[in-house]
């Protein structure tokens, strides 16, 4: 039954998360419209199967006259012409995150998944847990879960399993994301300086994570990091009367995790006196999963039921993803791009792959490492591969050359280390350079939070190429 006393117009309607809340509010009754530069498949189809009427390129004229609403995506910014109409007709408008607040999360059972490092694949583990326990949890995840093959979506269930975002919310709104989530229980994987675009400092991102703790109900839980000292300033911080409840592998943690067996393919570990597998390796990923466990428990998920859940778990994508083998050669897609998530995917994919040689091929594309906030830390982690490679650093000139990454010098800081690096300003470079020096049974990691110019599939083709 369509719903009269509302009609929405969403602004950048073809991002992940905005297509997955307009196809959410249609399902509501609500009639929707909305506009994007770029409207191709698949989310195209998507939105007009579900009933989004679109429109490309932004324009004044694609408000409807009779819009109540207006959805102005975190991409938007003032000069978009769409967003000066709706300030100059002093229309309603609303953040995405403030339309998951009124019109999906209200009344739910909100489990928020936060921090640095590891929201996606604890997000993804925890949902998948709930759907294997015949919970129908709705979600809302950024990246695509192979077990749901879809990064978002709603349902009528009780529990909403959310990724928790410590990003600003729209040029309106410089509050972090995750504060409009209305959580029952609230998960903190890490917390380190990242985003320099939108924090100067890490004690910033402190207070955004100590809010967080702030809103969390007295009759809720917070699990945090409790091997992470960011964790617990911004817990001390807080002063929340919430419950707060450490994981980790520290003796005075209050889940402890333990017995952990590290195997090629899958990793066994005991949290509570119960033993549980996951089919993916490192330590970052028995922390994940130990976070996953231990919501579901409160939650009141049982133990078998969380051991089924995790053991079939399939990953998510552009996560240790093997994208072919040619020859003998391997390349994976990662999204690593943080100096502590490079230094962990490395460890993971030497114990996934043993002795095997390994090539890392890593894009500062974020706007942290497009400059040298992290200059030492991204050569002490790139140090642990065997062979580095480069490129320039993408879209120069957002940041100040004073401010820039230096790939020359970070080249010659891995050097020094003892792997073998170079820099090169082109894929096209890079990939020669690659396929004229690699051996049979390389892995070559390829790390990158953006597209890295479909350096995967190139990689591939010229591996093949040389081989026939």
């Amino acid at each position: 039954m369509e719903n009269q006393q509302e009609q929405f117009h969403f602004i950048g309607v073809c991002g992940t998360a905005m297509g997955a809340v307009a196809a959410g509010m249609v399902e509501q009754g609500y009639r929707v419209t909305g506009s994007d530069q770029a409207v191709y498949p698949p989310m195209s189809t998507f939105l007009e199967e579900k009933g989004v009427d679109l429109m490309e390129g932004y324009r004044a004229e694609n408000i409807p006259d009779e819009a109540t609403t207006v959805v102005i995506g975190n991409a938007i910014s003032r000069g978009n012409d769409e967003a000066e109409e709706v300030l100059d007709r002093r229309l309603r408008y609303l953040s995405l995150p403030e339309v998951l607040k009124e019109y999906f999360l209200r009344g739910r059972r909100n489990y928020v998944i936060s921090g640095t490092h590891g929201k996606t694949t604890t997000t993804s583990m925890l949902a998948w847990i709930f759907e294997s326990a015949q919970k129908d949890p709705s979600f809302m995840i950024g990246g695509i879960p192979a077990n749901f093959g879809q990064g978002a979506r709603f349902t009528p269930s009780e529990f909403v399993v959310l990724e928790g975002d410590e990003y600003d919310t729209a040029f309106f709104d410089k509050r972090s994301k995750f504060l409009h989530y209305l959580p029952e229980l609230v998960v903190i994987n890490n917390i380190e300086f990242d985003h320099a675009d939108i924090y100067h400092d890490l004690d910033e991102i402190l207070l955004t994570f100590s809010r967080l703790l702030k809103i969390v109900p007295k009759n809720g839980l917070a699990l945090i990091n409790g091997d992470d000292e960011n964790c617990r300033i911004a817990v001390q911080r807080a002063q929340s009367p919430c419950r707060v409840k450490s994981v980790g592998f520290h003796q005075d943690c209050d889940y402890r995790i333990e017995a952990v067996d590290y195997l090629p393919e899958l990793t066994r570990f005991e949290i509570q006196g119960e033993a549980y597998e996951v089919n993916m390796i490192g330590e970052f990923n028995v922390r994940n999963a130990a976070m996953a466990i231990c919501a579901a428990l409160f939650a009141g998920v049982g133990p078998e039921e969380i051991r089924k859940g995790l053991l079939t778990f399939t990953g998510i994508a552009r996560r240790q993803q093997e994208r072919g083998t040619v020859n003998g050669v391997t390349v994976i897609d990662d999204f690593a791009h943080h100096p502590t998530a490079i230094g962990l995917a490395i460890d993971a994919l030497r114990q996934r792959y043993g002795n095997r040689r390994l090539w890392v091929l890593f894009e500062p594309r974020s706007n942290t490492t497009r400059r040298n906030i992290f200059q030492n830390e991204l050569a002490q982690s790139l140090s642990k591969a065997d062979l580095v490679v480069i490129p320039a650093v993408p879209d120069p000139e957002k940041v100040e050359p004073e401010s820039r990454l230096d790939p020359e010098k970070l080249v010659l800081d891995i050097s020094k280390s003892g792997a073998s690096a170079w820099h090169y300003y082109s894929v096209d470079e890079i990939v020669d350079h690659v396929a004229s020096n690699v051996s049979t049974s390389d892995v070559i990691a390829v790390l990158s939070n953006g597209g890295f110019d479909g350096i995967h599939q190139k990689l591939l083709d010229r591996l093949a190429l040389d081989v026939g």
